[in-house]
């Protein structure tokens, strides 16, 4: 193997930075866009389609495609160059989506969106690996900020557009849409970024590792989002897919240790900068995706409001996220150091969420002060993780520690939503009245959802005193994990972020 020669990187002006993020931030938009604008359309889907039973894998499928995919982009981008990845990407995203658009059946859109979930996961993890290749790492922290905010505007904008897209177009516009999206991301990416560095060595590619990986993720996400739609943890399909899992891993570490280039280089984790700020970016996904589904559950269910009226409770936590990221990454480029805006997060995640907890929901203004104390919290904490991964690693795995980071987000909402779902299903059903005992969590769910026993009466009232208990359960149990944020946090090193150009 040609050994690489050090190469000289290209130093980017402020208006070219300024090109750059902007061509980042639609591609960013347009990755993350698919991830909800899906949502609001499914019951149209299954409508014009049948099959309902396959409606569910129309997000998962897509999910688990984007998490799979997203660590092999960050190495295949080391590799060859995160311009050339990143238009690839693009390409199988445009692909996909005319694929989606044009389904005939639900099988053919749960492939297709497979497909666009694997041009999802490269658009995602390059975009913000190519951050580190234009900016010093002391001013990523405000870049990074930015793209941050990207996510956020398409987790608002989303739901409403595939509603507007849905209700007065078609459901297939959701996919439509993408195509303008796509070939702008591809004409300005292309051309801001053809000054971006381009590896010259000619590396081997660990193909057995990345089938690998593969087999080690795609079955234990599958078995988690089974948990997440109903399944027990223990059922037969699930003990196969978690049993795969175990085997592959073990032949997965086996082989990245003997690789010439492995595709995940296990050293990255001995960095503990590394280890530490993924750890954090899990929980934190776990606690951003548990909200977005629990708390408008808990609005409909104690509160009786209709899912439209229930959604705008997230609207604070929402455009906070933002916000937090923002600040975050102006005080590091300012002070030159993550870990006390870290510190800063994940300490006031867990206050939040014991406000959560303790406050009613007919609180409302009470109730909305804790999610946007959330997700101000949480934000200052995405910007920062990942500005302080990229400063630990070298030049050469910037790409895959990037992709490794945003991995275990996708990983950490995954298994977030199943976790939390099964512990408010179990302590519904063990703290219902007697009269109820012989219900599931899930038939609770429906019926106060539904309307079916009306709250006024005393059968309603025992429903909602138990109901109340288990959304404070699971919260307390959200505050608990969210104080193992602060543990990490504190373990991390106090470390100076660079000021020379990348």
């Amino acid at each position: 193997m040609t050994t690489p020669k050090p190469s000289v990187p290209h130093t980017f002006s402020h208006s070219e930075i300024r090109a750059v993020v902007t061509g980042l931030m639609l591609t960013i938009l347009l990755g993350a866009l698919d991830q909800t604008i899906v949502s609001v359309a499914l019951p149209k889907m299954g409508a014009d389609l049948g099959n309902v039973d396959l409606l569910s894998w129309v997000v998962s499928g897509y999910l688990i495609a984007v998490a799979v995919s997203t660590p092999i982009y960050g190495k295949l981008g080391d590799l060859y160059g995160r311009r050339v990845m990143l238009s690839w990407a693009l390409g199988v995203f445009l692909v996909a989506s005319v694929g989606c658009a044009l389904a005939t059946g639900m099988t053919w859109l749960v492939v297709a969106r497979i497909l666009q979930g694997l041009g999802g996961g490269g658009i995602i993890s390059l975009s913000q690996a190519i951050i580190a290749d234009v900016v010093s790492p002391r001013e990523r922290g405000r870049y990074q900020g930015y793209i941050s905010a990207a996510f956020a505007i398409a987790s608002v904008s989303g739901p409403l557009l595939g509603g507007f897209l849905t209700s007065y177009l078609s459901w297939r516009w959701v996919f439509w849409i993408n195509l303008p999206l796509a070939a702008a991301a591809i004409i300005i990416s292309r051309h801001t970024l053809a000054r971006l560095h381009t590896p010259r060595v000619k590396r081997p590619v660990d193909y057995a590792g990345a089938v690998l990986m593969t087999l080690t993720l795609a079955p234990m996400l599958i078995a988690i989002t089974r948990v997440g739609q109903g399944s027990p943890w223990l059922d037969r399909l699930n003990i196969e897919m978690f049993a795969l899992t175990i085997l592959a891993l073990v032949f997965f570490l086996w082989r990245e240790t003997r690789a010439a280039e492995p595709v995940l280089p296990l050293s990255l984790f001995r960095i503990s900068t590394v280890s530490l700020s993924c750890c954090v970016m899990f929980i934190a996904f776990i606690i951003i995706v548990s909200l977005s589904v629990l708390i408008p559950l808990r609005a409909q269910m104690i509160l009786g409001l209709p899912a439209d009226q229930a959604a705008l409770q997230l609207v604070p936590f929402s455009l906070l996220i933002p916000s937090g990221a923002f600040i975050g990454g102006q005080v590091a480029t300012r002070t030159g150091r993550v870990k006390p805006i870290q510190l800063c997060g994940t300490i006031g995640v867990p206050l939040a969420l014991l406000g959560l907890a303790f406050v009613s929901p007919s609180s409302l203004s009470m109730a909305l002060a804790c999610l946007a104390l959330t997700g101000v919290c949480i934000g200052m904490q995405l910007p920062t993780s990942t500005v302080g991964v990229q400063n630990a690693v070298a030049r050469r795995h910037i790409g895959v520690a990037t992709a490794i980071i945003a991995f275990c987000r996708s990983l950490g909402a995954a298994v977030g939503i199943a976790v939390f779902m099964a512990v408010l299903l179990a302590t519904l059903h063990t703290t219902a009245p007697e009269w109820a005992a012989h219900m599931s969590g899930g038939e609770i769910i429906k019926d106060m959802v539904g309307h079916t026993v009306a709250i006024t009466t005393e059968p309603g009232m025992q429903l909602l005193t138990a109901a109340q208990a288990a959304f404070r359960k699971v919260f307390l149990l959200l505050a608990a994990v969210a104080c193992l944020a602060i543990i990490l946090t504190l373990m991390l090193r106090n470390e100076v972020l660079g000021d020379a150009a990348p």
